[in-house]
C-alpha cells in the first residue's frame, strides 16, 4: 500500500503562487508515476499535471500550462505542485494520485483517474480576485 499526503493549501490572491507538497509513504518502489488532480465544487475532478518516475517527462492540462510545474525529491519521497500566477478559476481541492508499476497504463489516461490507484485526502486552494 501507498500512502498520499497533501499539504501546503490555503488562500492566496489572483496572481500570487502557491506551492502544494505530497509525502509519499508505504511501498514507494511499487509506483512509478504521480499526477495532481483538482475539483471544484459541482465540476468533475480534472487532471492538471503529470510526472513519470523513469524519466521524468512531465505533461499539464492546457488550462495550467505554463503556470504550473509539477517536479520531485526523490530523496525526499516528495512530489510538488508550483503554482504561480493563479486565477480565480484555479480554486479547487486539489488531489494527488499515485499510479502502480504493475497496472496498466495507456499514456492517454496521464490526466485520467483511470491511470492511478492511490489517492490522497486533498488540499483546499482559493484564489481571491
Amino acid at each position: 500500500q501507498v500512502q498520499l499526503v497533501e499539504s501546503g493549501g490555503g488562500s492566496v490572491q489572483a496572481g500570487g503562487a502557491l506551492r502544494l507538497s505530497c509525502a509519499v509513504s508505504g511501498a514507494t518502489d511499487s509506483i512509478n508515476r504521480m499526477a495532481w488532480f483538482r475539483q471544484a465544487p459541482g465540476q468533475e475532478r480534472e487532471g492538471v499535471a503529470y510526472i513519470s518516475f523513469g524519466g521524468g517527462s512531465t505533461y499539464y492540462a492546457d488550462s495550467v500550462t505554463g503556470r504550473f510545474t509539477i517536479s520531485r525529491d526523490n530523496a525526499k519521497n516528495t512530489v510538488f505542485l508550483q503554482m504561480n500566477v493563479v486565477k480565480p478559476e484555479d480554486s479547487a481541492v486539489y488531489y494527488c494520485a499515485a499510479g502502480r508499476r504493475s497496472s496498466f497504463f495507456n499514456p492517454k489516461w496521464r490526466l485520467k483517474n483511470a491511470g492511478y490507484n492511490y489517492w490522497g485526502q486533498g488540499t483546499q486552494v482559493t484564489v481571491s480576485s
